[in-house]
């Protein structure tokens, strides 16, 4: 085989084992499905892995030549430019994944790592200060006592989108909510409101357990959790539209 096409796909092989498994983190881990299509990064983020797998293979076959002297000297910057932007695609997607699925007032919210507020993280209970790499994490929050903080948390909201779902200073386990979720679950046929029977028929044949719901508030594109009523356990996110 010629050296040239030798390197190229050598380099291809790493750069195709790589982005796999880049592509299990992010759609397995940070964001399993359906959160992707809720966040909607689906299609940037494998159109700039897809640019990064195939560019610098490119390159390899582009200045690979034996015996070039410098050719040390462009496979280490061909490497460096490869990694430094997988390295970016890498973190803005962190940076934008799902950390906490919260539980607030009527509905779930999906808050990414980039919503969290990060001005009284400090008070939060050590569970919620640093949000997991293995995945988003449900949770519940609660409006604050003191009267002064509920008003500037209203105000917030108004004017610059930051509310109780957003502070994990208020957040608390899920189960100690319980009887707030009850009390807001909807029942399943009020997803014929937004959503074509047939398509609310197919997916609630995949979990026959499930019986209530409650709306999933996203960046991208709202969606439902189904869930039981006399237990509040969370059955599955699915892609159906809980409102116009």
């Amino acid at each position: 085989m010629n050296p040239r096409i030798k390197a190229f796909t050598l380099h291809l092989l790493i750069s195709a084992l790589i982005a796999l498994t880049v592509i299990a983190v992010v759609f397995y881990l940070w964001y399993p499905t359906p959160l992707h299509t809720a966040v909607g990064v689906t299609q940037i983020f494998l159109l700039l892995l897809a640019v990064d797998v195939v560019l610098g293979p490119l390159l390899t076959l582009l200045v690979y030549k034996v015996g070039k002297k410098t050719l040390i000297m462009d496979l280490t910057v061909i490497a460096v430019l490869q990694i430094s932007a997988l390295g970016y695609g890498l973190w803005t997607v962190a940076e934008g994944r799902p950390a906490w699925l919260v539980f607030a007032v009527d509905r779930f919210e999906l808050v990414r790592v980039l919503d969290i507020d990060q001005r009284k993280l400090d008070q939060a209970d050590s569970a919620y200060r640093q949000p997991s790499l293995l995945g988003p994490q449900w949770v519940a929050a609660v409006n604050p006592s003191d009267t002064e903080e509920k008003n500037d948390i209203v105000m917030e909201s108004v004017f610059a989108g930051v509310d109780i779902a957003q502070r994990p200073n208020l957040y608390q386990s899920l189960d100690s909510q319980q009887a707030a979720i009850q009390n807001r679950l909807l029942e399943l046929p009020a997803l014929s409101a937004n959503n074509a029977a047939q398509t609310i028929q197919a997916t609630l044949a995949k979990y026959p357990s499930a019986d209530a719901w409650l709306p999933l508030s996203a960046n991208k594109q709202d969606m439902v959790v189904l869930m039981r009523k006399d237990t509040t356990e969370i059955i599955a996110i699915v892609d159906l539209r809980p409102w116009d």
